[in-house]
């Protein structure tokens, strides 16, 4: 096998904001934050804003998630589009 052709592999909390969830899996995602998990060791932590705990498709309830107001800032910055 070739050295240096596979990813490095680490456990990494994944946090949910939006309901405050927390997973623990595997990733190669880079991160600069740190948590300390229930078992007492410290591991990178990666924000999300959507898991299986707050999606509508899996919690069944119909939920607008606006993040960030992300139509105010798209508002923003494109204006709107009839008036020109």
């Amino acid at each position: 096998m070739k050295k240096d052709t596979h990813p490095d592999y680490r456990e990494v909390i994944f946090w949910d904001l939006s309901s405050d969830f927390k997973f623990i899996t595997r990733s190669t995602i880079q991160t600069e934050d740190s948590l300390e998990w229930e078992d007492g060791k410290t591991y990178p932590v990666y924000k999300v804003e959507v898991s299986s705990q707050s999606h509508p498709f899996y919690t069944g309830k119909n939920v607008l998630v606006d993040t960030a107001g992300r139509v105010d800032k798209f508002r923003k910055r494109y204006g709107n589009k009839e008036q020109a």
